[in-house]
């Protein structure tokens, strides 16, 4: 083979290899790609098992005294119930000059729960317990002066400071835009509810 027909031979070569290492490259790069957005899209659309499993939780409210908090998961999220004592019932008449939304002009509750204590009974609290600012999950603070010199008890989300009172309401000035979420729900007796469905 002579020199011209040797380097055009080398040429087709390496235009060759160049061709197969682009389509390699291309290739790994779009499966890289998919892998690493799949668990994102599969975050974005639950399964059907977490859809269909706990569409309702029945929860029994025997064993709670005034004062008392259970945290319960219904679809995935925490949901808090808090029994009320009276002195929390007063306290949440006096807070409406510190909070954001004191009548909950922002729908987040149902109908039958627009009012000062947002829910059913006065008594009973039901909240979906995620912040509304990034879904950080609060604590429950009841103790009267235990976050600030006017807190009155509540939920406090220590990732970014927003306070909620008693009726998860917002505070003025916090990151939280909105009150906490109460979710539909029902009372099958005095001392049992249905979380998820109102009717």
């Amino acid at each position: 083979m002579d020199d011209k027909n040797k380097k055009t031979h080398d040429a087709h070569i390496n235009l060759n290899r160049r061709q197969f290492l682009t389509k390699a490259t291309t290739a790994a790069s779009a499966v890289g790609l998919a892998a690493a957005c799949f668990p994102f899209a599969a975050s974005m659309f639950p399964s059907m098992k977490k859809v269909t499993t706990k569409e309702t939780v029945k929860v029994d409210l025997s064993d709670m005294k005034p004062g008392d908090q259970k945290t319960i998961q219904w679809q995935d999220k925490p949901v808090w119930i808090v029994r009320r004592t009276q002195k929390d019932l007063a306290n949440l008449k006096k807070l409406n000059n510190l909070l954001q939304d004191p009548l909950s002009k922002v729908n987040q509750q149902p109908k039958y729960a627009d009012n000062l204590f947002r829910s059913i009974k006065p008594e009973w609290l039901v909240v979906v317990g995620l912040c509304t600012h990034l879904g950080c999950v609060p604590t429950y603070r009841p103790e009267p002066g235990t976050v600030s010199k006017k807190w009155e008890g509540g939920f406090f989300c220590t990732c970014h400071g927003s306070k909620f009172d008693l009726s998860g309401r917002v505070y003025k000035g916090m990151p939280a835009p909105t009150n906490l979420v109460v979710p539909p729900y029902k009372f099958i007796n005095d001392a049992t509810i249905l979380i998820g469905r109102s009717k």
